[in-house]
């Protein structure tokens, strides 16, 4: 099923011993759209504090409850790096972060033990630092790692002009992965909105504040509209798709 990511927005989240927070923001990575950690707002428990989790410690959401359970104890959030963020999540602070839960780094292609919660292989100090150094460098001139919260609100320019804003994402329900974008175009075309799928999109240039997609503003005009009212259907999508003239997602292709 397909839901929306504000829906999610303040879903409690249940550590093993106790509830821990609620759910603040996602970052996802904007080359694959796959999501790479939820943030959550520890609140009184741990003022001031946000922390990151991956998508594989959740355990079987309760959508009715609004409760997300993770396989984590207290004790291990209380002890995991500080991270601010307010700036660009590093790939040290992310190295820091995988190594206190002993979690396989989502950049490392997978081995024989799979994608499951394994320990890295271990580096001495000097060679992790030094690891830790270059991917820093790269992470600086190459960041992929971007707050759904951040990009909501970016305007959405097509190939002959701007069409509105991003106004909220469409994902997976086992939240892996953001499957379209939900663009408001209520500055050109009063009161719909449309959907349009990551692989439509060019780049997302932070510095503008701008999403570019590779489509038409008439083509985006006669789209199928989507009221957030109503789920998403595949039969919505195949309408979608279909209009687009693009291979669809669950093809394969």
């Amino acid at each position: 099923m397909l839901r929306s990511i504000k829906e999610l927005f303040g879903y409690r989240i249940r550590a093993r011993d106790e509830e821990i927070g609620k759910v603040h923001d996602f970052y996802f990575d904007d080359e694959t759209w796959s999501i790479r950690y939820m943030v959550v707002d520890t609140g009184k428990w741990l003022p001031g504090r946000k922390v990151l989790l991956i998508p594989a410690v959740l355990g079987q959401p309760e959508w009715k409850a609004h409760v997300f359970p993770v396989e984590l104890d207290k004790e291990q959030i209380i002890r995991s790096p500080d991270i601010d963020l307010d700036r660009p999540v590093s790939r040290q602070h992310e190295l820091a972060l995988h190594e206190h839960y002993k979690w396989v780094p989502y950049w490392v292609p997978p081995g024989p033990a799979g994608a499951g919660m394994v320990p890295p292989p271990s580096l001495k100090k000097e060679e992790r630092k030094d690891r830790e150094e270059r991917e820093e460098i790269k992470e600086e001139w190459d960041s992929h790692l971007r707050s759904a919260r951040e990009v909501m609100g970016y305007h959405i320019q097509a190939l002959d002009g701007e069409i509105g804003h991003a106004e909220d994402f469409i994902l997976e329900d086992i939240l892996d992965v953001i499957r379209y974008m939900i663009v408001d175009t209520r500055n050109w075309l009063p009161g719909k909105k449309v959907l349009i799928s990551p692989r439509w999109i060019e780049r997302v240039s932070w510095g503008d504040a701008k999403v570019y997609v590779d489509l038409t503003k008439d083509l985006i005009k006669d789209s199928p509209e989507f009221d957030p009212s109503f789920p998403i259907n595949r039969r919505y999508e195949k309408r979608l798709y279909d209009y687009y003239g693009r291979p669809k997602y669950w093809s394969g292709k």
